[in-house]
């Protein structure tokens, strides 16, 4: 269970903040005491059992605060930035900030993070951290540039692991986001792509972390209402190395995905999260705890003069901006159990005997009041079961994740696979990878409700798999008509059936655009294949085709009407592409399976002809697109090539040449394809009069080599 107290005002008079809420709301050095920074001029020490203010300093008229202020723990200072490079220290005796301790540094800062235990660090906006002490030993020092050009730092958070201080920032790219992982110990920087599972692609809004012994549990509000979570290593096997990490939902829906600002994310325990947004599009907005490991929603208060979209909690108090005045709400979370997060935990009635549940020990007591004879054994027993669970070597994380294929809930399946992703692979990473493909898909085959969708997605990014590591998954992802694996697969596997690179295709072909525009699709092999060919562009092309070759002058005519035929049936209107951008990339990738021609045509003469008329078009459509410029090639990432368009085109004709020809809606297109095929011909005549004629011109100059410095040779060509 989880539970608001009666929350108040901690100001008395409005934040000058602006319309994005105060910078921070920083813990002191006292327990009781935080630093909150407004954006504009001030800084204020408040006291939150008084609710009142101990203190307040503000910088001059002109300058503004750029970070929110900080506690140096070691010292009992206090310092802030403004005007992004000038830093400032004070005590509480100091009273105008503009005689307190001034360094003006090289770059611009983000962030100044300081917690017990450690120096304050300085995080700058290009990425690069340096400690208080260093920094202040020379503040004009030169800071290097860590993240890449238009990246941009999101939000960061500074913690102890063993007692070693970490840093995570995040930062975002058009639209991808990446987390570094500071390690000080030992000087590391890792950096993480943070990959979307099978969500749509959305702008993450709010970040929260916390951490255990192996693990960052980096958390993440998104714009469509859903809370993710990302597992990275703290111990990476590769630090150097550029690595990726999947997000997997959380929470879905915690509040509304029409909701752009005004929502936040913290974690308050290892099982309660606090949310921070509008539960529904046209409710007001609310803080809420939810039970990330049951996936209830605990507790709501409404607040209806509005947030910031800010949350900052400390202790077991939430801190946030209700209407103009920051409002502390204090809270109480209870060992999660799942009684209490349905809300029917019973607490007792009788206070003494709740007592007497804490400090009777079943194990070594015989009854209420009277203490055991046998205590002494009883403390060397457990002593030696705590020795012998501390000498148990610790479970590999394979062994647990296919243990818990065996017999847990998808959601706790895919925590394993997470922590066997992060991990350092092994020499047998890919039969461990196709061993959980088999127990997923057999525990499916004998429980049809379990449909483990987001684990073998997750399994199939890890580009390990193929065919024959695992022949069921592709049967599994045709029985579910699930395009997106499909699609997936065949990028990845080498080794893919010719029948069943056909039954790919007559789904791809066959299943309907509504259910293809609720189906993430990747789309890189598509560009822009919903621009029509002109008929400007194919005149242009006729040119390219003919190589400077005028017609008009050449008394050939025969040789002039077939070579311009092709851009004049091209012409006659506008073409466009005959199938939707999502079914184009299925289709591309089709084009960029491996097959054996022997093996593939028996099984095109099953598809439907209508189907293998649409997909000629396509084809065609797509050699029309490759025409547009010089090169023959198509734009995109990783598009088809001209080879692969014609071999398919070439594939489809013979096996299926007598059944397409008796479909009237296909004559316009074998017309087309015949006039094309008849032009290319000619124009390979006359590449070859061409080549006949050069070949005589090498062995004419061949005979000549007796030249002398200067000649004129005069050379007829019949």
């Amino acid at each position: 269970m989880a539970a608001f107290e009666e929350g108040f005002t901690l100001t008395t008079v409005p934040l000058g903040s602006g319309p994005d809420g105060p910078l921070g709301v920083e813990q002191s050095d006292k327990t009781d005491q935080f630093l909150v920074t407004d954006s504009g001029r001030t800084v204020i020490l408040y006291k939150v059992s008084d609710q009142k203010p101990l203190g307040s300093w503000s910088v001059k008229q002109g300058q503004i605060i750029t970070c929110p202020a900080v506690c140096n723990f070691q010292t009992g200072e206090y310092i802030v930035v403004h005007d992004n490079k000038v830093l400032r220290i004070w005590n509480n005796e100091d009273v105008n900030l503009d005689k307190v301790f001034k360094a003006t540094l090289s770059a611009e800062v983000y962030r100044i993070h300081s917690i017990q235990g450690t120096e304050p660090l300085v995080l700058f906006k290009e990425g690069a951290v340096r400690g208080l002490e260093a920094l202040l030993a020379e503040p004009q020092q030169k800071i290097e540039t860590v993240i890449s050009d238009e990246e941009v730092i999101k939000w960061t958070k500074f913690f102890m692991v063993f007692r070693h201080p970490v840093l995570i920032f995040i930062t975002e790219k058009h639209g991808n986001y990446f987390a570094y992982v500071q390690k000080f110990n030992s000087r590391i920087l890792s950096k993480y792509t943070l990959l979307l599972g099978q969500e749509e692609k959305s702008v993450t809004q709010s970040f929260s972390t916390s951490v255990d012994r192996k693990f960052i549990s980096l958390m993440s509000l998104s714009s469509d209402g859903c809370v993710y979570e990302t597992l990275i290593p703290i111990h990476p096997s590769d630090p150097e190395k550029n690595q990726r990490v999947v997000r997997s939902l959380l929470l879905k829906s915690v509040v509304s995905g029409n909701a752009r600002s005004g929502v936040a994310l913290t974690i308050l325990d290892q099982d309660h999260v606090a949310v921070l947004g509008p539960p529904l599009s046209a409710s007001k907005e609310c803080l809420s705890i939810w039970n990330t490991k049951f996936q209830t929603l605990q507790t709501s208060k409404e607040l209806p003069q509005g947030t910031s979209g800010q949350l900052w909690y400390h202790g077991e108090n939430l801190f946030m901006l209700h209407g103009k005045f920051l409002t502390v709400i204090p809270y109480k979370c209870e060992v999660s159990s799942l009684a209490g997060a349905l809300g029917k935990l019973k607490h007792s009635q009788d206070p003494d005997i709740h007592a007497m549940t804490h400090f009777v020990n079943w194990e070594t007591s015989q009854g209420y009041g009277l203490e055991s004879q046998n205590s002494e054994q009883s403390k060397r027993i457990l002593r030696r079961r705590k020795i012998e669970v501390s000498v148990q070597p610790e479970v590999p994380p394979y062994i647990q994740l296919l243990a818990a294929i065996q017999k847990d809930s998808e959601k706790h399946i895919e925590v394993e696979l997470r922590k066997f992703l992060a991990v350092k692979r092994t020499p047998h990473f890919h039969t461990i990878i196709g061993d959980a493909v088999i127990g997923l898909l057999g525990r499916y085959k004998a429980e049809p409700s379990f449909y483990p969708r987001n684990c073998l997605m997750q399994l199939i990014q890890t580009c390990v798999l193929s065919y024959s590591l695992c022949p069921g998954l592709m049967e599994f992802a045709l029985e579910k008509t699930d395009v997106q694996i499909l699609q997936l697969c065949l990028q990845q596997f080498p080794d893919i059936p010719e029948s069943v690179t056909c039954a790919c295709l007559k789904i791809f072909l066959s299943i309907g655009d509504d259910s293809l525009q609720e189906t993430d699709i990747n789309m890189e092999s598509v560009s822009d294949y919903t621009a029509t060919v002109q008929d400007g562009e194919i005149e242009e092309q006729t040119e390219i085709l003919q190589n400077g070759f005028n017609p008009e002058e050449d008394n050939c005519e025969n040789c002039a009407q077939e070579l311009i035929e092709k851009p004049q049936a091209a012409t006659e209107e506008s073409t466009s592409c005959p199938v939707t951008g999502k079914r184009a990339a299925l289709l591309n990738a089709i084009l960029h399976s491996a097959y054996s021609e022997t093996f593939l045509l028996p099984h095109l003469k099953d598809i439907p002809a209508q189907h293998i008329t649409l997909f000629l078009q396509y084809l065609y459509f797509l050699y029309l697109k490759c025409s547009e410029n010089a090169t023959m090639t198509l734009p995109g990432i990783h598009p088809p090539t001209l080879n692969q368009i014609m071999d398919w085109i070439c594939l489809l004709l013979d096996a299926n040449f007598t059944v397409v020809v008796m479909i009237p809606e296909a004559k316009r297109l074998l017309l087309s394809l015949y006039k094309f095929v008849k032009s290319q011909i000619s124009i390979c005549s006359e590449l070859n009069k061409i080549e006949v004629s050069f070949r005589e011109l090498q062995k004419l100059n061949q005979e000549k080599t007796n030249r002398e410095l200067y000649s004129i040779e005069v050379l007829e060509l019949f």
